[in-house]
């Protein structure tokens, strides 16, 4: 197998997992999101373990996502967290997928492939945007799109969804926000059921909505970057005992004696400020290691940080094993992110700028996912 691996420790996942269950509840669903390849992690695989774990639901963002978890084999029902475009209505149908549903267009093209199809009943999920700014209806438009819905023979109103813009901040002014749009979502799911149509399962809260806002817990919730091990926002760490799911790894393939004023890498962008032992890594930016952590950055080697020197390539990368070079040998274990004392994701995101959600998903399929614990 290729030097450079992510591994995947399922077991981890699976606390987290019980971690978020033990927060809101027993009473409450839990849907694991599994889109982007479960943030970089290997979507079938995790939504397996994530089904084993108790979790209910899955979520995907394209037609072609929810497609290959039923080609894996996965039965349990998946929600379509994005719109599809009308020539995949008929896909949403035949691979049973629950699409949400922001207006009356979408609604009656789903009607219209479940009658082509000859298929019982598409179940969908009524998108409410209650301050997203993103897919959705107004929440003064819910009732009327609930009693269109309940209108159609072959579309079946199961839920009512909405997503959170600040769930995550603990800035007063994104918790009076977070709380302005709870309470517009309940005033919609009040008027669905005041329009005499039951809105089904009633879901809002993400990562940040299940660590900060109990009251956005409804019927379900929709936990994404906590299911991975990280916070949404870093200023939440701690709030629950989370495990990072991936590690990513390589290995010493090359090492070499760099005399004081010699350069390493393109551009000449670092120059060695005394004799030292350089060790080159066979991951780079085609893997998803972000060139602007050249010069920038340190990786884990025999449990001691080592920086990388010079720029990233896209293939290998180079790391200063400092004087005590001659202690590391060719294939010894490289860390680049993982658990602590390791640099984690979300180390990795703050000195980019970013969120680990980003670092994850960056991970490419160049790189192979190799898994660990049960699956």
């Amino acid at each position: 197998m290729r030097a450079t691996k992510a591994i995947i420790r399922i077991d981890n996942l699976k606390r987290n997992i019980q971690m978020i269950r033990k927060r809101v509840g027993e009473d409450r669903l839990i849907c694991a999101p599994v889109k982007a390849d479960a943030y970089g992690h290997g979507a079938a695989p995790v939504a397996k373990a994530c089904l084993e774990a108790g979790v209910q639901r899955l979520a995907v963002a394209t037609v072609d996502e929810g497609a290959a978890l039923r080609a894996a084999g996965i039965d349990a029902p998946i929600f379509l967290l994005s719109f599809p475009m009308p020539d995949e209505y008929e896909a949403v149908v035949s691979r049973r997928l629950t699409p949400f549903v922001g207006d009356k267009e979408l609604a009656a093209g789903l009607e219209r492939a479940a009658v082509s199809l000859n298929a019982a009943s598409v179940a969908v999920h009524l998108k409410v945007d209650t301050g997203m700014g993103r897919i959705g209806c107004a929440p003064e438009g819910a009732a009327s799109l609930a009693r269109f819905i309940a209108s159609l023979s072959h579309v079946r109103l199961e839920g009512v969804a909405t997503h959170l813009a600040v769930s995550d901040s603990r800035k007063p002014e994104n918790i009076r926000y977070t709380q302005e749009q709870i309470h517009r979502f309940a005033f919609a799911v009040d008027a669905i059921k005041k329009a005499g149509v039951d809105p089904g399962v009633v879901h809002a809260a993400a990562s940040g909505g299940v660590l900060l806002h109990e009251n956005s817990w409804f019927d379900m919730v929709r936990p994404g970057i906590l299911l991975y091990g990280y916070t949404p926002d870093p200023a939440l760490a701690g709030l629950l005992p989370l495990e990072p799911v991936m590690e990513l790894v390589s290995h010493i393939v090359y090492i070499k004696q760099v005399k004081k004023g010699e350069s390493v890498s393109y551009g000449r962008t670092w120059t060695a400020p005394c004799d030292t032992t350089i060790a080159t890594i066979p991951v780079g930016y085609g893997d998803g290691l972000n060139r602007l952590l050249s010069n920038n950055y340190s990786v884990l080697i025999k449990d001691k940080r080592r920086p990388i020197v010079g720029r990233i390539c896209m293939d290998q990368c180079m790391v200063d094993l400092g004087e005590d070079g001659v202690a590391c040998k060719k294939f010894e274990k490289v860390t680049i992110f993982g658990a602590k004392p390791a640099c984690t994701a979300a180390d990795m995101a703050e000195i980019l700028h970013t969120i680990p959600y980003e670092i994850t998903c960056d991970i490419n399929k160049r790189v192979p996912r190799v898994f660990e614990g049960a699956v």
